[in-house]
């Protein structure tokens, strides 16, 4: 077992009994897909929620919800993974900073566009730990499907 780490912007796919880890989850928002009967899963760390927000989103995408997530579908699916059997789990989509306009407010707007992009390949989200006002560390253990969140002065939670 080793510890695979996906950066901002970023995603990666493994095999069971490989952890999938990810640091600095604040506005943006991890999704991790589990296919269990192939022991394979993917996570992904997405910064914004449109590739078309005009921010060179062609030659970024694994940085957008959009594109992003069929992309983590695609390469999983590349390892065997069946889209049909795939479940999500998510955190992530902190306000991070007050602002004066929900327009702003980068992680709520995260989150909306992960839950659409999943609803719209048929992706069920089991477990979610997003909003509020503080970062995260994300570990996904494919083996068992578990996602752990750990925040400082929160501890760790498990979903």
């Amino acid at each position: 077992m080793s510890n695979i780490t996906i950066g901002i912007g970023d995603l990666k796919v493994c095999r069971a009994p490989d952890v999938l880890v990810t640091y600095a989850l604040g506005s943006c928002v991890g999704i991790c897909l589990l296919d269990a009967s192939m022991g394979v899963g993917g996570l992904s760390h997405i910064m914004l929620p449109e590739s078309t927000s005009g921010v060179n989103g062609a030659s970024t995408p694994m940085r957008f919800a959009d594109t992003a997530i069929p992309l983590l579908i695609r390469q999983m699916e590349s390892m065997g993974a069946s889209k049909a059997r795939m479940k999500a789990k998510i955190a992530g989509g902190a306000t991070m900073f007050a602002t004066a306009s929900d327009k702003f407010n980068i992680g709520e707007r995260n989150v909306a566009a992960v839950k659409k992009v999943l609803m719209a390949n048929r992706i069920p989200i089991l477990a979610e730990d997003t909003g509020l006002d503080y970062g995260r560390t994300q570990f996904f253990y494919p083996e068992t499907g578990i996602m752990e969140i750990r925040a400082a002065a929160k501890g760790i939670k498990q979903f």
